[in-house]
């Protein structure tokens, strides 16, 4: 119980991660990884529904999307710009594997496989979720005065993949990102 009461710690983490791309847009004290990481798993399973998949492929790449950046907690977020210098992917698959170490195997074996038993259309859902969330969140700065998040809202939406990722890109390019609550307010 030891090693998982640990993992649970690690996992923690990811709540004090910030999500350092921003910083290149003057962004003091964007989201973390872990705020991230949550809507990057709401937004995968409502993909894969949308995009016809089953119950529980929506399942799978919602669990996916949870664990997507759990290398994080020891590698910190290496953004775009730290990516052009080093093979990320590689040192990413090593921290995964140390952190699941010594994990019961019936626990350790579905939290790495939950990437890597991903399907080549799950993961472009995978990526498209995480590159949504993403515009998501640039639209929120864009919409709070941060001018400079609009050239990565446009360059995401080049690379998205699925019809579904384009079409909700579509419509979030044109929506207050603070409208989801008006006319929620109880007036006495």
């Amino acid at each position: 119980m030891n090693r998982i009461t640990d993992y649970i710690f690690e996992v923690g983490m990811l709540k004090r991660v910030a999500r350092s791309g921003w910083w290149a847009e003057k962004i003091k004290h964007p989201e973390s990884v872990a705020d991230h990481s949550h809507r990057t798993a709401v937004i995968a399973f409502i993909l894969a529904k949308l995009e016809g998949m089953s119950e529980n492929q929506a399942r799978k790449l919602c669990t996916a999307a949870v664990f997507h950046d759990m290398h994080e907690t020891r590698l910190l977020d290496l953004n775009k710009i730290t990516a052009r210098y080093i093979d990320i992917r590689k040192i990413e698959d090593k921290v995964e594997a140390d952190q699941v170490a010594g994990i019961p195997k019936e626990v350790s074996k579905s939290i790495i496989s939950a990437l890597d038993s991903l399907t080549d259309e799950e993961k472009t859902i995978l990526k498209d979720a995480d590159s949504l969330e993403c515009a998501f969140q640039a639209k929120e700065y864009l919409d709070i005065g941060h001018a400079g998040t609009a050239s990565w809202i446009k360059n995401i939406g080049l690379r998205l993949k699925t019809k579904s990722a384009k079409k909700i890109f579509s419509k979030m390019k044109t929506q207050d990102s603070n409208s989801w609550w008006k006319g929620l307010k109880k007036l006495d």
